[in-house]
Parts: structure tokens; sequence; C-alpha cells
């Protein structure tokens, strides 16, 4: 195994071969961006390294620094898993840079894709038995609107509640094209501790500081379509593949048959596998952890709020 300032080293790329067109698009973006991880790896370790030795007792300061090389091992393998994913994100969706166009008198706010409706006043309630505990999700629908790279945006508060404390709180902004995709165009996120802010990881918003709008839902889902959902490199990159358009789900709020699935994946938690089933006129009813196997259901629809 290569020492961590050797796999630093090795991780830089030469911006002249860069510019000089070495790679594609999506291959040099692959590129810079483990560069940056390990390089966020190392920084985070050296100041790991700088608490342990500001400790004064030898077996602390020894465990210390034990656990700040294991954190960057941890870290190391994280940027490696993640390029991976990239590149199979290349493999599949060509070398083009990710640059879509946005019209805004291509998008409505009225969003009546079979697969992902989001109609105003709706709130869908999802729960589920976790490894944290038991998870109590409200997508709630609001009547709000926000201007997002000039299209005006459906506003979705998305509740998240962990043995009945709130732990995470986001707004989420989409929008419709006039073919039928729906779009997503950022989101606010809270994640919470105590009450407490922990971080606002994954926030983004299209049109600002090089993030992108992704497509959350095709107009035609199709078996084998790969997409991105959110483009906001090392912070959003959720992307999916269409796997079947046949399953049939069971949940509290009914059986389902000739499901969409979709496949979740993302290079920021390359371990991370998550199968989403929606039903045709109803939308999302199951979301599944792949690895675990731990299920958030659809457990009841309320509307007119």
């Amino acid at each position: 195994m290569l020492a961590a300032g050797t796999l630093l080293a090795a991780s830089m790329v030469n911006p002249a071969a860069i510019a000089g067109g070495a790679a594609n698009a999506c291959q040099k973006t692959a590129d810079v961006t483990l560069s940056a991880c390990r390089g966020a790896a190392q920084s985070d370790y050296q100041v790991a390294i700088g608490k342990c030795v500001n400790l004064t007792d030898p077996r602390a300061r020894k465990s210390c620094t034990a656990d700040a090389k294991a954190s960057l091992r941890d870290a190391l393998q994280i940027c490696q898993g993640g390029f991976a994913v990239r590149l199979t994100a290349c493999e599949k969706l060509g070398g083009a840079a990710y640059d879509p166009v946005i019209d805004p008198a291509n998008f409505s706010t009225q969003i009546d894709n079979p697969y992902f409706p989001l109609i105003p006043g709706t709130t869908f309630v999802y729960e589920g038995q976790t490894a944290q505990g038991l998870s109590h999700t409200d997508f709630a629908v609001t009547h709000n609107t926000r201007l997002i790279d000039g299209v005006t945006c459906v506003e979705v508060r998305d509740s998240v509640f962990t043995d009945g404390v709130l732990t995470e709180d986001t707004l989420d902004w989409f929008a419709q094209d006039t073919e039928g995709n729906v779009w997503y165009f950022g989101e606010n996120t809270h994640e919470l501790i105590d009450g407490l802010i922990s971080t606002i990881d994954g926030t983004f918003m299209g049109g600002l500081d090089g993030d992108k709008p992704g497509i959350i839902m095709k107009a035609h889902p199709a078996v084998g379509d790969f997409y991105r959902q959110e483009f906001s490199l090392a912070n959003a990159e959720d992307e999916a593949e269409s796997l079947s358009l046949d399953a049939v789900v069971t949940v509290p709020f009914g059986t389902f048959e000739h499901c969409l699935q979709s496949e979740e994946t993302t290079p920021l938690e390359p371990d991370l596998l998550e199968d989403k089933f929606y039903a045709a006129g109803v939308g999302n009813v199951l979301t599944m952890d792949v690895n675990s196997g731990e299920r958030i259901e659809l457990i009841q629809i309320l509307t007119g709020q």
C-alpha cells in the first residue's frame, strides 16, 4: 500500500494535459475530483495530527494518532471508490461535458408526470425501521415556489424524523419541462443533532457556483436509462438507472403492479445502493437499501393541506 503522501502526489492531475484534451470531459472531471478528494483527506489528516500533538498524555496522543491514520485510510478508500463510480457513469453517459440547456420558457410548475406527481397541498408519508431507529418522513408539496436559474420551481419540504426526533429538514425544488421530464433544481438541506444543525452538505442550487439541475424523473422511463439527478461536484452527485418497469411492490399503502424500479448511486457514498420504486399515478412507494435491506415504505398520502 502506498504511503499517504505518495498517494496524494500520484493523484495530481497535470493542468496542461487537461487543457490539451488528454481525456474527455467526464474522465477529466473524475480525475480532478479524485485529486481534490485525496488532497482534502490529507488536509484533514494534518489537522487531526495537529490536535494529537497537543495531547500531553502519551497514551492519548498515540491513540489519537492511530485514529487519525485510520480516518485517512478510510477517506482515501472513499476517494478511490468515488472515482470508480464516476468512471462507471462516464461509460454509461459518454464523455461529453454535463451542461444542460435550461430555457425557462420550457418549464412549468404543473408537475403531473405519472411517476412523480407533485400537487401542492399533498404530503407523502413514509416509515421504516433503520439501524438508527424508526424513520418517519413527511414529503410535503407546498404552495410555495422559488425562482432558480430563471425557472419557477415547486417547493417541497422533506422532513425526516428518527424515533420522533427531527434529524433532517430539507427544501427541494422541482419543475417539469414541456416533454414531461421532472427536473431537480436544488435543495437546502439541514441535518440536525439534538436540534442543532450539524451539516448542510448536499445543499445546492442550479445556476450558482457551477451547480446544475438534473432529471429526477424521465417523461417516458425505459429500462437502461441512466441520468444525472443533480450536479454539484463533490457535494451532490446522485445518479439513477432504470432497472424495471414491471416491479410488484407491497407496502402499507397498498400493492402496486408495473412499478418503475430505479437504482440510485452517488460517488460521494460509493458503497450506497438505493432502489426506489414508483407507481404510476401515485409516485414513490418504496425506497430500499440494497445492501442492508432496510425499507422506507409509503404509509399514507394526505391531500388538501
